[in-house]
């Protein structure tokens, strides 16, 4: 097999399912690297065929720009892999900068080898060599951001935050982000161990690459892998030492070992078996402890109520784009408001397991107002004994623009910035506190 067609196709395989099968980047990630044919590739190649496919997933809009200026027609439907060995072959070309010899010879051989669309090997080579001649060329007057991001979603976002804003958080989401981490304790020594940076708000930042496991600390417990902006939803939550804490959506369990670290008591619910067993497996790794129970949040009635109730729930994760590049092509505009549904009804369970004087923390790492504010503002208008707490950004070592007018958190994917352009940035949440008064 010639040198580096293996990292190609595995590259293929990666985008195909995300694109053909419309299955999350995550779950095709895992599965296909526990396939013999990937765990006998290098580690090298298995990070190439992932960098290749994910630049794909974010930048889908200007490479298939730039392809069908040299596509006379439509692809046939039984042409097999081809579109997605066209796009990724793209991406080497205009985005990796791979020399162009190579990217075009290895996605004409992987043409050749895929039953249906081994007939297009010479349109491979053909559109191909165009692109690497002409692409950069044709792309120089395009708008690239507004070619990436899909037009629901650039319509939506330019109605809730304006243009000037839109594009910053289009530039910032089309990048690839950066390892943060939470520590339990002596967050600047585990910095210089690890070459990281300590952010304002207690987590470390490390440049993105290699495999997490073999971290210095990892094995030991000594920390867990968390966005910045998702480690400051259990900080909105305050003090919780010795309370009782519920984390309604729990898994993986980044919260939970959050809240446990933190001292409270903590019972973690999640509806999804496999992903309690990997909240399990980090809480174990952690040496922290939390009750865990299967259950859905929305239906979820243990005859008993808490100090604090955490409820992240699930959403339409538009704010996660920097490590789920497959939302882009995956959610439709119709997933929104079935979301918010969603969420309405677990909040109006996780408001019955808030005991008087007692705090619920309402978060989703949605940029979409129909899951954040709006989903709030209906809650405490239907709930007097509600009300809002606002945030300030000092008890969450934030800054003064992540706090909305209401007091809520929100963070935007611009937001963090730091000297080194690939350190920069965070996930987009929005994080509100009720407390219950009676």
């Amino acid at each position: 097999m010639p040198a580096g067609l293996a990292a190609r196709r595995l590259a293929v395989h990666l985008l195909a399912g995300v694109l053909v099968h419309k299955r999350p980047f995550d779950r095709v990630l895992v599965e296909s690297f526990a396939r013999p044919e990937a765990v006998a590739l290098d580690a090298r190649d298995r990070a190439l065929a992932r960098t290749v496919a994910a630049t794909v997933l974010r930048r889908q809009g200007e490479l298939e720009h730039v392809l069908m200026a040299f596509l006379e027609k439509p692809l046939p439907a039984d042409s097999g892999y081809l579109w997605p060995i066209l796009l990724t072959g793209a991406a080497q070309l205009i985005c990796l900068a791979m020399p162009a010899h190579a990217a075009v010879d290895l996605a004409v051989e992987t043409t050749r080898r895929d039953r249906a669309a081994h007939r297009f090997a010479k349109l491979t080579n053909a559109v191909l060599r165009r692109v690497a001649e002409r692409g950069p060329a044709i792309l120089g007057s395009q708008d690239r951001l507004r070619l990436n991001i899909p037009d629901w979603l650039w319509q939506r976002w330019s109605a809730a935050y304006g243009e000037e804003t839109v594009r910053r958080i289009a530039e910032a989401s089309l990048k690839e982000a950066p390892l943060d981490i939470s520590v339990k304790s002596d967050a600047q020594g585990w910095a210089e161990r690890l070459g990281g940076q300590v952010l304002p708000t207690g987590s470390i930042r490390l440049a993105a690459g290699g495999r997490i496991e073999d971290l210095p600390g990892y094995a030991e417990g000594a920390w867990w892998v968390q966005d910045v902006a998702a480690a400051l939803v259990t900080r909105v939550a305050g003090d919780v030492a010795g309370k009782a804490v519920v984390d309604l959506c729990a898994a993986p369990g980044g919260k939970t070992a959050s809240l446990a670290a933190g001292g409270a008591r903590v019972t973690a619910v999640d509806a999804s078996a496999p992903r309690l067993a990997r909240l399990r497996e980090n809480l174990q790794r952690l040496n922290l402890v939390a009750e865990v129970v299967e259950a859905d949040a929305a239906a979820w009635s243990p005859g008993r109520t808490f100090d604090v109730v955490l409820l992240d729930a699930p959403c339409t994760a538009t704010g996660t784009i920097r490590r789920h590049p497959d939302i882009l092509r995956l959610k439709l505009p119709a997933d929104v408001a079935r979301m918010a549904d969603v969420q309405r009804a677990m909040l109006a369970q996780a408001a019955a397991l808030v005991r008087e004087g007692g705090t619920l923390v309402y978060s989703t790492c949605s940029l979409e107002p129909e899951e954040g504010l709006l989903q709030v503002e209906a809650f405490l208008a239907e709930r007097p004994q509600f009300a809002r707490v606002p945030v300030s950004p000092g008890e969450i070592g934030g800054e003064a623009d992540w706090i909305t007018p209401a007091g809520d958190l929100r963070t935007l994917p611009f937001h963090s910035p730091l000297e080194r352009e690939e350190l920069a940035g965070m996930d987009g949440f929005y994080v509100a506190r009720l407390c219950r008064y009676n």
